[in-house]
């Protein structure tokens, strides 16, 4: 692919953008950054969901754990070997399945997922209510199994679709676990730090679904727009960011069903 100066140019503001919304969302940048790689650069679904997912083994949620640290909020560092155990294996194999589907039905699976988390984070009118005081790494020990598995859904999504995987982690984290919202965050953010999506970032590079100038401009724009992102979000209402990033993956949903149409 023949890189021009426009091209260059878009792929670092892709990334800024999707850094920005990284940072700010605390659940990836790939919902928004592969839509905007389509949309911006022509890259088709697999195309952009290889470069999205590279873009994130950068350590770009650093900002916001060294926050959280200064916070006094925990890291369960058992907890992040249970995940790291189940995700490196899950993101290789939903790698593997996401370059054996067409690239229409992708991109629609793909826009079904953002239009159901706009409906779920419009519908979610207050932030569920903190859980007890989190356990001791021994009692956290025990719970090998929920680590594993959560860690194995965040991984499959994350190959299957280029996304970071903590909008699932998280969740199950709290549910399953029954840790605190942000005590989840940030061992979510911390698992992402290392770049545990190299398998599956291989397994697109090895289909030739990496366009390698193209990833360097969106890299260099994300770990910028990342810890921007970072910065606002500590200044932000919780229901300011949930109605925004509702309305954003609403029109990115929208966006992608014009453009499959």
């Amino acid at each position: 692919m023949h890189l021009t100066w426009f091209a260059a140019l878009a792929s670092v503001v892709a990334g800024l953008g999707g850094g920005v919304l990284s940072g700010l969302f605390g659940v990836g940048g790939g919902m928004v950054l592969i839509p905007l790689l389509g949309l911006t650069l022509g890259l088709n679904q697999h195309q952009a969901q290889g470069v999205a997912l590279a873009a994130m083994l950068l350590p770009n949620g650093l900002p916001a754990v060294l926050y959280m640290r200064r916070q006094g909020i925990p890291i369960h560092w058992v907890l992040v070997g249970f995940l790291t155990l189940g995700f490196l294996p899950a993101v290789w194999v939903g790698a593997r399945i996401a370059n054996l589907i067409p690239e229409p039905t992708l991109r629609l699976g793909f826009a079904c997922v953002l239009a159901a988390l706009a409906a779920y984070s419009l519908l979610q009118r207050h932030s569920a209510p903190e859980a007890e005081p989190s356990r001791t790494p021994m009692e956290f020990s025990r719970s090998w199994l929920p680590g594993l598995a959560i860690g194995f859904a965040g991984g499959l999504a994350s190959g299957l679709l280029g996304i970071g995987g903590a909008i699932l982690m998280i969740p199950l984290m709290v549910w399953l676990l029954e840790i605190p919202q942000h005590e989840a965050q940030a061992t979510s953010l911390v698992l992402m730090l290392a770049p545990i999506g190299l398998p599956g970032v291989w397994v697109y590079a090895s289909h030739g679904r990496l366009p390698w100038l193209i990833l360097a401009g969106v890299a260099l724009g994300f770990l910028a727009g990342a810890y921007g992102g970072a910065r606002i979000a500590v200044r932000t209402r919780g229901p300011r960011l949930r109605q925004g990033f509702a309305l954003l993956m609403a029109a990115m949903a929208l966006l992608l069903f014009l453009k499959g149409f």
